[in-house]
């Protein structure tokens, strides 16, 4: 079926589109190419279809989803991709859309930040659609990623992300609502806030949409290939000269933030998909890095009691392979105020009993291991008072600087 890309009002490609697999067959006309999504690499003067299809498909609920084959079943497809059409690709993380060439609409009176939506699909992936019924797919949970549960709700008027956690500890939406205390204590950079709900008996965070009508969220992945790499660059110079070439303003400095914050609270997975940045959709210009979101799996959720050990060095991303050689990138950790912390362990306590799936010992050992992550970034701290700049921060900023 032959559909014209839409960037909100603008038109930015022609599209032909297989129904039954969701594939980009063909890439017709081009229209406002600079509107395209970023990354979008070009071939003989057409953007490339496997680049594109990447993206288009990465729009899509991955197959990994938790509960995601239950849930096919009750929707009737067969793959997460064919939802995209069902929605006419609709999301709201941006403005991108898919508009039918016979039947074409206006983005006023189909997207998701004005008009009303299903709720059908977010209750078949949360496993609360009956099988048989007849459902309406019209939904921005059709385009929401990552692997834990998550659907959209419209809760007095405002769009909310509800995102739940994994067995056996159901810890990422309390690890959620500490994260977001952690950036209040900090005070340094904006941040997506958290707050708690239980439904039977089952914990999930959840937080109002970051995005506008008139804004659209860039993932790192995005940014990261817009440009070749270059061998001598690592992948973190790689990233910061992809921003400053594309005139992201303030990323070094939302990356000392973050690369911190993420030590504190021990996150596993801080990957390029979790974090970027914002554009306004209808100038291109970039607003700046998006608040900090996505902190749920980190302080040892997956893990043990027994192999929660806060001195050790946990594995990482996205550009080192732990925290304690990615902390190195991160700058001068001077403005932390380590005296707003001292207590945050006990708050954590305070969240942590509230919780049936975490027992007293593992209570114990996530606060001590939290504390110990404070002590460790505070003891980095003290020893970069005596050491210079390294090499690699020296050559770093003599680049971003060109």
């Amino acid at each position: 079926m032959i559909y014209t890309l839409m960037n909100k009002h603008t038109p930015v490609v022609e599209l032909n589109i297989d129904e039954d697999t969701g594939t980009i067959l063909k890439v017709s006309k081009v229209f406002n190419p600079e509107y395209l999504p970023v990354g979008i690499t070009f071939i003989k003067k057409l953007p490339d279809r496997k680049t594109l299809n990447d993206w288009w498909k990465g729009r899509s609920i991955p197959a990994s989803r938790s509960g995601i084959r239950e849930a096919l079943e009750v929707l009737n497809v067969s793959y997460t991709e064919q939802l995209l059409t069902k929605c006419y690709g609709l999301s709201l993380s941006d403005q991108y859309w898919i508009n039918p060439k016979d039947h074409p609409f206006q983005w006023e009176d189909i997207n998701f930040f004005h008009n009303p939506f299903s709720d059908d699909v977010g209750n078949a992936l949360f496993g609360q659609a009956a099988p048989g019924s007849e459902l309406d797919l019209i939904s921005p949970c059709n385009t929401s990623d990552g692997w834990l549960r998550k659907k959209w709700k419209i809760i007095d008027g405002e769009r909310c992300l509800i995102k739940s956690g994994s067995n056996p500890f159901q810890q990422e939406p309390l690890n959620e609502v500490l994260a977001t205390s952690l950036h209040r204590r900090l005070n340094r950079g904006a941040y997506v806030p958290y707050r708690l709900i239980w439904e039977d008996q089952i914990p999930y965070s959840i937080c109002g949409n970051i995005i506008t009508p008139e804004t659209e969220l860039v993932s790192a992945f995005s940014i990261y290939r817009s440009e070749k790499k270059r061998n001598h660059h690592s992948p973190y110079e790689h990233f910061l000269l992809c921003c400053e070439h594309l005139g992201i303003p303030d990323m070094k400095e939302f990356l000392d933030y973050l690369l911190a914050f993420d030590f504190l609270i021990a996150n596993t997975d801080r990957h390029l998909g979790n974090f970027g940045a914002i554009r306004n959709v209808d100038t291109l210009e970039w607003v700046g890095p998006a608040p900090v979101y996505d902190s749920g799996t980190s302080l040892w959720h997956d893990q043990v009691t027994g192999a929660i050990h806060p001195e050790s060095d946990i594995s990482c991303h996205p550009f080192r392979p732990t925290h304690g050689q990615q902390i190195g990138l991160a700058g001068s950790l001077d403005w932390i105020n380590f005296s707003t912390l001292q207590d945050i362990d006990e708050e954590f306590r305070f969240l942590l009993l509230s919780s049936p799936y975490i027992d007293a010992p593992r209570t114990d050992a996530l606060c001590q291991g939290l504390k110990g992550r404070v002590q460790q970034l505070e003891q980095l701290t003290l020893q970069q008072d005596f050491k210079e700049p390294s090499q690699e921060e020296s050559e770093l900023e003599s680049l971003v600087l060109k």
